[in-house]
């Protein structure tokens, strides 16, 4: 389990591609600090397994099914990513529950600047869109974000914003994504329980 607070901005080594599955190299100096193989790390906010480490550099093997419905088979050499290890028994829950297990992708849509904070508009899949909830939590690459405005329910371009600080800008990948650059999505695993729980109960 994460919490979506990035430990570190580590940078892409090499994404090597021969048949299934791929493999993806990263560069992270803390979160190799006491990583072993067999470890999760959070890349971009997929839970991948480490299968080495070296030099303050870790791979990973990514399946198709990660590939295909997450942003990691987009990423190239020297691309930054989003890192985090799982949370400590012992740890704190800074930001929200995260699994690592991204739901679908959307895309930056746009980004206004304001005075001390980015807003930033991100488009969402319409069988995302139900589990978006004004004021809730969302991951975005990994990152536990507050929902501050989301599109009328009568948008047929579902979309959502947040508000980023300094700090989210500077020590994640958000404050670098363009408009039109893909964005890993993992909604709140709270809305998929209850949404599970009430259809069960209509039966």
């Amino acid at each position: 389990m994460f919490t979506g607070i990035v430990e570190e901005l580590g940078e892409v080594v090499a994404l090597e591609r021969d048949g299934e599955p791929a493999r993806l190299t990263v560069r992270g100096p803390e979160v190799t600090q006491d990583a072993r193989r067999g470890d999760s790390i959070a890349i971009n906010g997929v839970c991948l397994t480490v299968t080495s480490t070296s030099d303050g550099q870790f791979s990973a093997d990514v399946m198709g099914e990660t590939l295909d419905r997450s942003s990691l088979g987009a990423l190239v050499s020297g691309a930054p990513v989003n890192l985090e290890r799982p949370m400590r028994p012992d740890g704190r829950l800074g930001g929200h529950i995260v699994q690592g297990h991204v739901d679908g992708t959307g895309a930056i849509v746009s980004r206004q600047p304001a005075e001390g904070w980015e807003v930033v508009r991100i488009s969402v899949p319409p069988e995302l869109a139900r589990y978006m909830v004004y004021k809730g939590s969302v991951a975005v690459d990994g990152v536990s974000l507050t929902i501050s405005a989301l599109s009328p329910p009568e948008d047929p371009a579902a979309w959502f914003e947040v508000s980023l600080i300094p700090e989210t800008l500077r020590r994640t990948t958000l404050g670098r994504r363009r408009a039109g650059e893909p964005v890993n999505l993992e909604v709140d695993m709270i809305a998929k329980y209850v949404e599970r729980l009430l259809a069960g109960r209509a039966l």
